[in-house]
Formats: C-alpha cells, structure tokens, sequence
C-alpha cells in the first residue's frame, strides 16, 4: 500500500475547489439577489447594520473565497494535466469547454479583487472617499458584481457539462 496517494490529493483539491466555489458563488448571489434589491427598503436607521458589519464580513469571505477557488481550479486542472489546453482553448471538446468556465473564472476574481473590493471599500468607509466619488464606487462595484452573476451561469454550466460527460 502507498504511503501518499495522489489520488487522494486530488479528490482534497477539487473538494476544495467545490467548497470554495459554493461560498463565492453563494456570496455572489446573496448580494444581488438579496441584500441589493433589500436596501431601498431598509429604514435608514437600520443601514448601518448592513454597511458597518455584515457586508465587510460578507465581502472578506466573498473575495477569499473568490482566490481559494482560482487557485484551487488552477491546481486541479494542472494536475488532471488539462491546464494549458483549457486556458489556450486546444485540445479536446472538454477542454476547450472546461477552458470557456475556467476564463470566467479568471475574469470574475480580476472583477472581485480589481473592481468590486477597491469599489466597495470606498462605499463603506474602509478607505477615504470624497461625497462625489462614493457613487461612482457604488455603481462601479454594482455592475461588476452584476456581471459576475450573469458570468456565473455559463461558468458553472461549462463546469459541470465537462463533469457530466457531454462534451466526450
């Protein structure tokens, strides 16, 4: 009997990858399908709850969760030895598919670490903002964040055809 099987380690990370994934995605969606359209009707005196503890909190698991699943994603495709096909769309009809979830992927954590946290951190007082540049971190943060949720659909779709076995 082997003393390390690696098959073993690579179960570990795309359970790892799984994980992570259903944390960003999950955080993803709470944000624009529950907490954003919830806002406009929160009382005022009741925001504060929002903006001073539950989003930094939401949104210090959203983007970790965000790298733990690209690069998760990157070791598991790089040990099932399709990294570079998927990311250069070559090799078989699974790679170039697994390719399209992957490069949604890669955009989504650029729209997380780029756009949405240095936005956010504008809109919730982490870092000093002027009045005038606060809504244009709200809007800017709120379309990447919206992008990312339509880019999750076909991303999670490429993701699980290739699972499934549809693209051979």
């Amino acid at each position: 009997m082997e003393y390390f099987d690696m098959n073993w380690v690579g179960f570990f990370f795309r359970w790892l990858h799984v994980m992570f994934g259903v944390m960003w995605i999950g955080l993803l969606w709470y944000f624009n399908f529950v907490q954003v359209p919830s806002m406009p009707g929160i009382p005022d005196d009741q925001k504060p709850a929002i903006t001073k503890h539950i989003a930094p909190r939401a949104l210090f698991w959203f983007r970790w969760a965000a790298l733990g699943t690209l690069i998760t994603g990157l070791i598991v495709a790089q040990g099932n030895g399709y990294l570079v096909n998927a990311l250069t769309f070559s090799g078989s009809q699974a790679d170039v598919a697994i390719g399209f979830g992957m490069w949604f992927g890669i955009i989504m954590a650029f729209n997380v670490w780029m756009i949405i946290w240095p936005n956010q951190k504008k809109v919730l007082g982490i870092v000093e903002a002027t009045a005038e540049e606060k809504p244009r971190a709200a809007r800017m943060a709120f379309l990447a964040s919206r992008t990312n949720t339509m880019l999750s659909i076909p991303m999670l779709y490429a993701m699980v055809s290739v699972q499934q076995g549809i693209w051979g």
